[in-house]
């Protein structure tokens, strides 16, 4: 039987693949979260703190989610993250 190469044992690592993930969410949510912050301030009358407040509730909100999809993909869930 063949050695796994170093690539081969840094994909099977299941820190490395909760990695990536999360960095794919935090890519798209982020992006997503963006968009809907810039056509709420450009397109509403209201103050600029408002916008913050998105930003803050995201933050809170994408932890939760991010902690559900690790629930449902059977990832552990540290509690650093």
């Amino acid at each position: 039987m063949e050695e796994e190469t170093f690539l081969e044992r840094v994909k099977a690592n299941p820190m490395f693949r909760s990695f990536i993930l999360y960095s794919a969410f935090r890519a798209v949510y982020g992006f997503g979260i963006l968009l809907f912050a810039y056509f709420f301030a450009t397109s509403t009358e209201a103050p600029w703190w408002a916008t913050v407040l998105i930003f803050i509730a995201s933050m809170i909100f994408s932890r939760i989610l991010f902690k559900f999809i690790k629930s449902k993909r059977g990832l552990s869930v540290t509690p650093s993250e």
